[in-house]
């Protein structure tokens, strides 16, 4: 029998990017389906975290993610442009986001069609895999097309339903924080929460013990 998961997810998160194909493999490994589960990042749902958070926080978190992407071997540069706007120095999200509300809704129009996971796959390589000004020119057609998808389609469905995406994703945002945990990645099995790309693991063997098997 198929098991069922839920990632929960963002295109600002480096650290959904390095798990990503991890999730991808999984699915190509195991009897599983891992429904995508798009949310808002940190730095829109709480516009001041970055202000308020502790000096240390942000250098580490640069370190931490190129030191884990070597380790992995995993392409890693910083995103140009980053999805948020934000001023490094002083941590401020600007008010004028053009990137994050696009990315996100075309995201969950993607999972709509049971292709969240290979979209967020395909677009992550492009954004924290060294893809300059990847927003220009036929990147994110050409993404779309690798995911088994049409950017034009996804697009019409932002501008026409942005409303009803919005809600699903806000309701994302409460099944995460309802499953335990607040963070992304998140992958929840069985309704335990697994933060984390170094948590995935953990994740397989709980849901072996479920009966989890290789395809």
């Amino acid at each position: 029998m198929t098991l069922q998961a839920d990632v929960y997810w963002s295109f600002r998160s480096p650290y959904s990017y390095l798990a990503t194909r991890r999730y991808v493999a999984l699915t190509q490994t195991y009897d599983l389906q891992i429904n995508q589960r798009f949310v808002y990042p940190l730095a829109i749902r709480e516009p001041d975290f970055f202000e308020k958070n502790h000096p240390n926080w942000l250098g580490y978190v640069f370190k931490d993610i190129f030191r884990v992407a070597q380790y992995m071997d995993i392409p890693m540069a910083p995103p140009n442009p980053d999805p948020i706007v934000q001023d490094i120095a002083t941590r401020k999200i600007a008010d004028d986001q053009p990137h994050i509300f696009l990315l996100t809704r075309m995201g969950q129009a993607a999972s709509r069609r049971g292709k969240g996971l290979e979209f967020a796959d395909e677009v992550s390589r492009m954004i924290w895999g060294g893809t300059a000004d990847w927003n220009v020119g036929d990147h994110m057609q050409q993404a779309a097309a690798r995911a088994g998808l049409d950017l034009a389609e996804l697009k019409a469905e932002t501008e026409s339903d942005a409303g009803k995406l919005d809600q699903e994703i806000a309701d994302n945002q409460k099944a995460l924080e309802a499953s335990g945990h607040w963070g992304v990645p998140t992958l929840v099995f069985d309704g335990e929460p697994f933060f984390g790309q170094d948590r995935i693991d953990l994740a397989v063997w709980c849901m072996e013990q479920k009966g989890l098997q290789k395809r």
